[in-house]
């Protein structure tokens, strides 16, 4: 007959891994590359969430997301891609869904229906609009294509284009984050695509007053400077 303190003691331990994702003896594994700001925005919830998870390299440059390997987690040879036991998923989007529904400390979404909205709409000029035109094959494409200089007017035009919408769609809802006082999904799209506009390609922020306030407020918590490309095992040393 098993006590009933041993009961309740496994019944905690059990909760305990649930919560910090670890099902049974099985981590949660990310396949991410320290520069890609779709990988950030996993390992900002990620971190929100207090998940614990195993990081893969996948070095973009060398080409390894096109590797045989690779690919039978995810055909189309993106990162990020989240393995949790039985399920693989790839996209950003749809990961950061799936933890929230399964891990649910520290939800991604408000419960206000038109705050909700707008995070999502947030998220997808982010996801949508302005990363997949920054991305290593596209700029690869357009600097073999035309030059450096084009480049980086491509790369200017589509994230100045991005950020002046969101500037205008969040001046209503903005507190000291992108829909409130509180952290949501679209805190999550927006960190990293403003460190990148800024550390990669040196954009001119003054233009977007609002964006660069939520960046500094970004700077002040670990959970977003901890997924940032620099604190990445496979970022470069120097």
């Amino acid at each position: 007959m098993i006590s009933r303190d041993l009961q309740v003691n496994s019944i905690l331990l059990l909760i305990g891994d649930m919560a910090s994702g670890n099902d049974g003896n099985k981590k949660l594994q990310l396949y991410s590359y320290f520069r890609s700001s779709c990988s950030c925005r996993v390992r900002i919830g990620l971190n929100l969430k207090g998940l614990e998870y195993e990081y893969k390299a996948v070095n973009l440059v060398k080409g390894e997301q096109h590797s045989p390997e690779f690919k039978k987690l995810n055909p189309i040879g993106y990162v990020p891609v989240l393995v949790d036991g039985d399920v693989v998923l790839s996209d950003s989007f749809a990961i950061l869904m799936y933890l929230d529904e399964k891990y649910p400390q520290h939800p991604l979404l408000p419960s206000d229906l038109e705050k909700k909205a707008i995070n999502y709409q947030a998220a997808n000029i982010v996801s949508s609009s302005i990363q997949p035109h920054q991305n290593i094959g596209v700029l690869k494409y357009i600097e073999e294509k035309l030059n450096s200089d084009e480049k980086l007017s491509w790369v200017e035009n589509h994230i100045g284009n991005g950020f002046a919408a969101l500037e205008q769609l969040l001046k209503d809802y903005a507190g000291k984050f992108a829909t409130g006082d509180e952290v949501y999904l679209a805190d999550l799209f927006l960190a990293p695509q403003i460190h990148a506009a800024i550390k990669r390609f040196n954009l001119d922020m003054t233009k977007y007053p609002l964006l660069l306030r939520l960046h500094e407020a970004y700077s002040e918590l670990p959970a977003f400077q901890n997924a940032m490309p620099e604190k990445q095992p496979d970022a470069p040393s120097s």
